[in-house]
């Protein structure tokens, strides 16, 4: 759980602001995101090497 300290005189958007950064950085709203549908192993690992290929291919190397 992320827990915020609000500043007392510190505006609400400002703290949402922090909030939203500090959820970002610690990727658990891409966690959340990942976990709401389940994905089978085969289709996750194909995915992983169509993502590898692209890496390749976008750094010029041959794929």
């Amino acid at each position: 759980m992320i827990i915020i300290e609000v500043k007392e005189a510190e505006n609400i958007d400002r703290a949402l602001r922090r909030y939203k950064r500090k959820l970002y950085d610690v990727r658990q709203l891409k966690e959340l995101r990942k976990r709401k549908h389940f994905v089978k192993p085969s289709v996750k690992r194909r995915t992983e090497v169509l993502k590898a290929t692209y890496k390749i291919k976008k750094m010029g190397g041959e794929g």
